[in-house]
């Protein structure tokens, strides 16, 4: 698949191989849906990405000297600006292990590493993860036991339709620009969010 060595719009520090702001997600599926093969998601940069990549890079006490995992990593914006940020460690995991490979070779361009795994991390970050009723149900379920294990989680959501609003604090927000092929606009208005403690918040 073809992509380029860019800058990433909300967070220029940082640059991804991405596909063409031009091309669609699907475009690069032949315009079809295979279940038993992911969208390629990691050739792109999502709203809720940028987001917490900035505010990361804008708030490096968040994760400066933690052990961080960045779970739904896709092209690894996150995972890559907490390194940055000075995270003590850095993990990232996805269902689709090209994206793990992108997130890796992103994280070389940059000057930083991703490790092997981070078990019991002390931040976990989910970047555009509410996007559909069976995966916003399935990270839900993961943030919350993270989140029960003490964990500080942060998310980035542009407004998704599955996003559980209820579960958590606004920390900051951020006009995102987005390629409209991707998106069917130019700018996102997207929130990075903190969860609460689920233990103490029982009628969520």
């Amino acid at each position: 698949m073809a992509t380029a060595l860019v800058p990433v719009p909300l967070a220029p520090e940082i640059s991804l191989h991405l596909a063409d702001r031009s091309v669609g997600l699907f475009d690069l599926t032949g315009g079809e849906f295979r279940s038993e093969q992911p969208p390629p998601f990691w050739a792109f940069v999502w709203a809720g990405g940028q987001a917490l990549a900035r505010f990361l890079l804008d708030h490096p006490e968040a994760v400066r000297g933690r052990r961080v995992l960045d779970l739904a990593t896709g092209s690894g914006v996150a995972a890559i600006a907490a390194a940055r940020a000075g995270a003590a460690e850095v993990g990232a995991e996805d269902v689709d292990p090209a994206a793990v490979a992108a997130a890796r070779r992103n994280a070389t361009a940059n000057g930083v590493t991703l490790a092997a795994a981070v078990p019991e991390p002390d931040v976990v970050l989910a970047g555009d993860v509410f996007y559909s009723p069976r995966v916003a149900g399935e990270m839900t379920g993961l943030l919350r036991a993270a989140r029960d294990r003490d964990a500080r989680v942060l998310v980035g959501d542009p407004g998704r339709g599955y996003f559980p609003s209820r579960l958590f604090d606004r920390l900051a927000e951020y006009p995102v620009p987005v390629p409209a092929a991707l998106e069917d606009a130019e700018t996102l208005v997207t929130g990075v969010w903190e969860m609460r403690n689920t233990l103490r918040s029982s009628t969520n």
